[in-house]
């Protein structure tokens, strides 16, 4: 394939790639679709269990379909590909294009253009702009799980996860918020937990306690209690008439760890330099690390499945069996790259290895697979 074949071929390519892109959208619409019902239990739970309104509901559907988009952007090529070459060869215009002249491997480069164009995209949501939804995510459930807690302690049941302490009460009074007979555990400072007795306790919270962490705070108030400590042999009992435990704060809150989906290619870097001493989670980070790579080059992986399988003919709708394939090549991919990324999280194999086999395998069908379009 040279510059001047191409030049000749131009309006023929300049026509199958803007016949792929409607199809590139859809197909990514189709699969976020797909995606966020997979989580429609989930999302009903938020509504049933944690009485979320519908903008929240807004809010979480969008960050996941941002943490989403290094996936679906293959996905959503690899759909458009099958789609405009199989329709090309079912209409017989794969054979007319030969006839004047093009080439296989020209008519391969509309679908090349547009996967590193994806792939670029798919890249850069990956380093960047999923982390970011995947941490607007993590951070909202956050929230409304601890807006939750605070309404769901139960008289005379052991509530645990509230604001990571264990809370028992006697009597609660659903209407005024106050506690009876009150028993805390709190294990926060774990070099010193707290047993703390108390007559009565009342949760406080900022009237503008919402979703919005800056104006949110919350305090259990206990009364006529007392405090039992113990810290190196030593014990320590704290008589109170009004003693504040302080349920939520915003600092403290945004300062926790970030999950690794959650980092960004500069600090996903900065942890793998570090050489945690925990060799799982460094396997981890460099299997995270290696996964975004892989799932960005698999965007041009794809291409060239979805162009040496839509150049064979096939007597179907070609919008059905193109929807049909891709699912199924999406999901032998995927059943693949788990397989191989446990293999490289509990280190069977080199994280480099095992992330970047499913790409090498598919690489292999496509050719194999173009060789038989040819023959």
């Amino acid at each position: 394939m040279n510059l001047k074949a191409l030049w000749r071929a131009r309006l023929a390519l300049k026509y199958i790639f803007f016949e792929m892109l409607p199809s590139f959208l859809m197909g990514a619409v189709v699969f976020i679709f797909i995606l966020l019902m997979f989580q429609a239990i989930r999302l009903t739970e938020f509504v049933l269990a944690h009485g979320v309104n519908f903008t929240t509901i807004l809010q979480i559907m969008t960050y996941l379909t941002v943490g989403f988009l290094p996936i679906i952007l293959p996905m959503s090529l690899l759909f458009s590909v099958l789609l405009t070459y199989g329709r090309l060869s079912n209409d017989s215009e794969i054979v007319s294009l030969k006839s004047i002249g093009i080439s296989d491997k020209t008519l391969y480069t509309p679908a090349i253009i547009l996967a590193a164009l994806t792939c670029i995209v798919s890249a850069q949501t990956a380093f960047y702009l999923a982390p970011w939804g995947n941490r607007q995510f993590e951070v909202l459930v956050s929230r409304m799980s601890q807006i939750k807690a605070s309404a769901t302690i139960r008289a005379g049941v052991f509530s645990e996860g509230f604001f990571d302490l264990v809370v028992y009460a006697n009597e609660v009074d659903a209407k005024t918020g106050i506690l009876k007979k009150v028993f805390i555990y709190d294990e926060r400072n774990n070099s010193s937990p707290l047993t703390i007795i108390a007559q009565e306790g009342e949760i406080i919270e900022n009237q503008k306690a919402n979703l919005n962490m800056k104006a949110r705070s919350s305090i259990l108030r206990l009364r006529d209690g007392n405090i039992h400590k113990t810290q190196d042999e030593t014990y320590t009992r704290i008589d109170f008439l009004s003693y504040d435990i302080n349920l939520f704060d915003p600092i403290q809150f945004y300062e926790k760890q970030k999950a690794v989906q959650s980092l960004t290619l500069p600090e996903l870097n900065k942890k793998i330099a570090e050489k945690t001493d925990k060799k799982e989670d460094q396997l981890r980070l460099e299997a995270e690390y290696h996964r975004r790579w892989a799932i960005a080059f698999a965007c041009m992986v794809f291409a060239l499945v979805g162009v040496s399988l839509g150049m064979v003919s096939n007597k179907r709708s070609a919008r059905s069996s193109g929807l049909v394939l891709s699912i199924g090549i999406i999901i032998a991919y995927w059943l693949m790259y788990v397989t191989f990324e446990g293999f490289a999280r509990n280190g069977t194999l080199p994280p480099a290895v095992a992330i970047w086999s499913p790409n090498v395998v598919f690489l292999l069908f496509a050719y194999f697979s173009q060789k038989r379009a040819v023959n």
